[in-house]
């Protein structure tokens, strides 16, 4: 089942891989991000944990966040293991990877 929903996941992303959507973090957030870790930060059971709250995301350095946007996290590199879906990599430019970060930061946490 857990590779089932990676599969899942990989293939969404992968799908909406090479849309650059700088002019719009949120679209970013929604196109890259929502589907496993919520539409407004919350996370999802089982599936990714929240990003709104998250000590990562408010007190991570913005190159730490974009090496696990771009890379990933999968097995031993997992920092939330009671979640059991990998994040797999994302790809976008790093304009829209900046852009993500700083919305991450802000804007999500609101």
């Amino acid at each position: 089942m857990r590779s089932f929903f990676s599969v899942l996941v990989l293939l969404l992303i992968l799908a909406f891989a090479k849309t650059s959507i700088a002019a719009d973090p949120s679209a970013i957030y929604k196109s890259k991000c929502a589907l496993c870790h919520g539409a407004k930060g919350e996370g999802i059971k089982n599936m990714a944990p929240p990003h709104k709250g998250n000590k990562f995301v408010i007190e991570g350095k913005p190159e730490e966040i974009k090496k696990t946007i771009l890379e990933g996290r999968i097995g031993k590199a997992k920092k939330y293991k009671e979640y059991p879906v990998d994040m797999p990599k994302n790809v976008m430019p790093d304009a829209d990877a900046e852009a993500l970060i700083k919305y991450l930061k802000t804007d999500l946490q609101k």
